[in-house]
């Protein structure tokens, strides 16, 4: 072979492999870029992920304002923890962690669904809670204007009635409270009482049911103490000691009343009150004092 023939080969062999190198630099080159460009597309997609978790999570707290559900309310509470504890699994996530990647966005889909779940079932609900409150603005209206008639009625009636028992209701009159000493005679000083006497009248009253009555009657010392052997009777929803209790028969005529409290303690002076109870009433009321 001739030298001609040689450097035509070699120039042939070294232009070959200049087009090989030059296409493996432009492969190489090519891929680079390919591979940036994949990395800036999984950023922003990881980026655009974490915007819809983000979006997810204040969407489930807006729906919590919307209702007045107590159950759905910890639903949607329990759904919005979740979510932002998935959004910060996936901001420490590397965009080149394809399969944890992939992994999120599964979640992120099955939250998407629960989500549009839930704002149906809130917006079913306040559909119908609108129709209910229309519903219920027109019932009132009806109800209002039917029972006003009614109100009017009860009112006249409740008014009869409440004259009727104050006017029924037991007087006890001319309340007196003497002071016996040893001998049965009136006591001079306080010291010396050994028995109260308590007497009074139940008055003449046409409108008081007749029958069978309970008489209670408190005394109560100058400190406020009562005089009782531990019995007890209710008063306006509690239960007060009384001093004395007599069961008397009532016809409607003045009954006259008298009932003892043996003293079996220091009595100081000042001034004793006396008040009379019949049938959850207070009926009379008196004041006595003793200067010595």
């Amino acid at each position: 072979m001739d030298k001609k023939k040689i450097i035509i080969i070699a120039s042939v062999v070294v232009l070959l492999l200049c087009a090989g190198l030059g296409y493996m630099v432009y492969s190489y080159m090519q891929e680079s870029a390919e591979k940036e460009e994949m990395l800036k597309l999984a950023e922003m997609d990881k980026r655009e992920m974490e915007n819809e978790y983000a979006r997810f999570a204040q969407q489930y707290s807006e729906m919590k304002t919307q209702i007045n559900n107590d159950s759905l309310i910890a639903q949607l509470d329990k759904e919005q923890q979740r979510t932002e504890e998935l959004l910060a699994e996936l901001k420490k996530v590397k965009a080149t962690d394809a399969a944890e990647i992939m992994r999120l966005k599964k979640e992120l889909a099955t939250l998407r669904n629960i989500l549009k779940s839930y704002v149906h079932e809130i917006d079913s609900l306040n559909r119908v809670n609108e129709q209910l409150r229309s519903e219920n603005q027109q019932v009132k209206a009806q109800y209002t204007q039917a029972t006003q008639t009614i109100t009017n009625l009860s009112t006249e009636k409740e008014t009869l009635s409440e004259k009727v028992a104050i006017a029924s209701q037991l007087d006890a009159t001319g309340i007196s409270m003497v002071g016996q000493n040893k001998r049965g005679k009136k006591a001079r000083k306080v010291k010396d009482v050994k028995k109260f006497v308590i007497s009074f009248v139940i008055a003449r009253n046409i409108t008081a049911q007749a029958g069978n009555r309970s008489i209670y009657v408190r005394i109560t010392k100058p400190n406020n103490e009562v005089l009782t052997s531990g019995g007890t009777f209710v008063y306006e929803n509690r239960n007060l000691e009384y001093s004395a209790k007599k069961d008397i028969e009532y016809n409607g005529e003045a009954t006259p009343v008298t009932v003892y409290w043996d003293v079996n303690e220091f009595l100081s002076k000042g001034t004793y009150r006396v008040s009379v109870f019949a049938d959850g009433h207070n009926i009379g009321n008196a004041s006595f004092n003793y200067e010595k």
